[in-house]
């Protein structure tokens, strides 16, 4: 939009701690303090989140008055908002927002220039897990890849900006969730956690928990792997991976989350040791269903 002569603010609540993002931080704003613009030649476009609300705290400060449009490729949630949408586009079989902005890009006869496409592509890997989570029928989606990659997106930077510069006590954070990871429904339930304690002792820096996700899915027998976060006091923050037959953005919308079939997540006030029984519960039904009468 920059580079067509539009004026844009970009807004984020965040958080940026993870360290493959952490440098994107200084192009965002949370609020709308120091911009100036014409709020009826303006308009508001939320990338990645299937309602507003999920914008969190940035929900507050849109103006009333400026059209919303999503963009978004998680299912639309069954929240009620305040503020509806003036458009939604909503692909729920992309992989992510990315490969839906290139193709709005494409469709528009603009060819990504080589900042953009290594911005596409990033985004493209780190939903995709470096593209561990598309099957048979994603060859659209890696030449499209393909086409960020000709316009000068270099895979081995994608992967060096997800994986690595991580501190060693992050490595050491890992060995800790693993330890306390436990088993449910004959091992096809895994479920660790990460307490306050934790953060204070290993830091916020990288809470790298697709590494843990990816160990646990390798477990023989197993089907959902999930973490429980505390991210305050008084509320956590839960992440859910499917290997392949349960869909856990349905766990994760029972609490108010969302997500794909196979990740999904959700922001939830209580303690991790409440928030873990009632996770647990939820699953009874998934793993152990009753026998039909009859």
């Amino acid at each position: 939009l920059q580079r067509l002569g539009k004026k844009t603010v970009l807004l984020s609540a965040g958080p940026f701690s993870r360290t493959e993002i952490s440098g994107f931080e200084k192009w965002f704003s949370c609020n709308l303090d120091n911009h100036e613009f014409d709020e009826k030649n303006s308009a508001i476009i939320v990338l990645d989140c299937s309602s507003i609300s999920r914008t969190g705290s940035i929900e507050k400060i849109l103006p009333p008055s400026m059209d919303i449009a999503v963009i978004d490729h998680h299912a639309i949630g069954n929240k009620e908002e305040e503020r509806t949408p003036k458009t939604s586009l909503v692909y729920p079989s992309a992989p992510a927002v990315t490969y839906i902005i290139q193709l709005i890009m494409e469709s528009m006869q603009e060819e990504p220039t080589k900042e953009e496409a290594e911005l596409l592509f990033f985004g493209l890997c780190t939903d995709t897990g470096y593209f561990r989570h598309l099957n048979e029928e994603a060859a659209d989606v890696f030449h499209a890849a393909g086409r960020l990659v000709k316009a000068g997106a270099s895979p081995k930077k994608a992967f060096e900006m997800m994986n690595g510069g991580k501190p060693f006590s992050s490595r050491k954070l890992i060995a800790e969730i693993l330890s306390r990871t436990q088993a449910y429904y004959d091992g096809q339930l895994l479920v660790s956690y990460v307490g306050l304690d934790d953060m204070e002792k290993y830091g916020l820096v990288s809470r790298d928990s697709d590494m843990v996700y990816q160990l646990l899915l390798t477990v023989a027998g197993m089907e959902v792997a999930v973490i429980v976060r505390q991210e305050s006091a008084d509320n956590c923050s839960v992440g859910f991976r499917s290997k392949n037959k349960v869909d856990v953005a349905k766990i994760a919308s029972a609490f108010g989350g969302g997500g794909h079939k196979l990740a999904a997540g959700l922001y939830i006030q209580g303690r991790v040791e409440d928030i873990k029984e009632k996770i647990i519960a939820v699953f009874e039904p998934v793993f152990c269903p009753k026998e039909q009468d009859g």
